[in-house]
This record gives structure tokens, sequence and C-alpha cells, in this order.
């Protein structure tokens, strides 16, 4: 069995929405098992036992929080060659993958075993507070739908 481990934070909800809605499409794939997780309740090595990991994070000042930073740091403390991940975020209109493309960069700097295997993706939220803007949350579940098939080649 494949298993796979969303990691995330979230102050208002969006970002924990979107990681469900991930797991939501990962699961539709048979023979690969996601759990949801919060930074705060993942010892590093924990992570070995999971063959896919996915990180996410609100936009906070234009790049992931404080805690999801912190925590890829630790990641590139365990080694994790042959592991695969992807990235997400959730973010206003004007700061659009940002989170993104900054979590990307500190993974690839940070923890070079972990191989990144589609391009982040960043859902719009329509205040800072949420709610997540319409259509976006289908997005979620196709993401980690393309992940899980992608896991079973």
């Amino acid at each position: 069995m494949t298993k796979a481990i969303v990691i995330y934070e979230s102050k208002y909800g969006n970002t924990k929405r979107v990681a469900e809605t991930i797991i939501e499409g990962i699961n539709e794939i048979e023979k690969i098992e996601a759990v949801l997780k919060e930074p705060k309740h993942v010892e590093p090595t924990e992570i070995l036992d999971y063959d896919l990991i996915l990180i996410g994070s609100p936009n906070h000042w234009g790049g992931p929080t404080r805690g999801i930073k912190k925590f890829i740091d630790k990641l590139g403390k365990i080694g994790l060659e042959g592991k695969i991940g992807a990235v997400f975020d959730t973010c206003l209109g004007r700061d659009f993958n940002k989170a993104v493309q900054k979590m990307e960069k500190r993974i690839n700097e940070k923890v070079p075993g972990l191989k990144l295997i589609t391009p982040g993706l960043s859902i719009k939220v329509e205040e800072i507070k949420g709610p997540i803007v319409e259509g976006e949350l289908p997005k979620c579940k196709e993401f980690g739908n393309k992940i899980a098939k992608q896991m079973k080649i």
C-alpha cells in the first residue's frame, strides 16, 4: 500500500479545506492511503513512513507560514531520498502562487532528496478569512487524483 501524508497549516480553515479535498482525490485511487496532519503533530522522522509528502500553507505575507518553513527545514535534516512530494497554497488573487513558489524553492534548497512530482497548486480565496472562490475546490480534488495516479505508474 502506498502511503501519503498531507501536512498543512490553516488560520481560518481554508487551507485545511483544500487539504481535505486533495485527500478526497487521492483516496479515489485504489491502494493509496492518505492522512492529514498539522506540522505540530508530526515528528519529522515519521515522514520516512510515507511515499508521498504534500505540504500546504496559506499565503502569509508573500510566502508560507513560519511553521511550514520550519517544518521544511526539519525535513532537510532527515534525508528524504526516493520520496516524492508536492505543495499547495491558498491566497488572495494578487498573491497567486507566491507561497507555492517559495515552498518549492525552499524544498529544492533544503530537502534535495524530495522530488517534487508536479507544479504546486494555488487556490484563491475571496477575502483573508475566505471563503474559497467558487470553482476552486474541484481543482484540489483533481490535483490529489492526478498525483495519486502518478504514484501508481
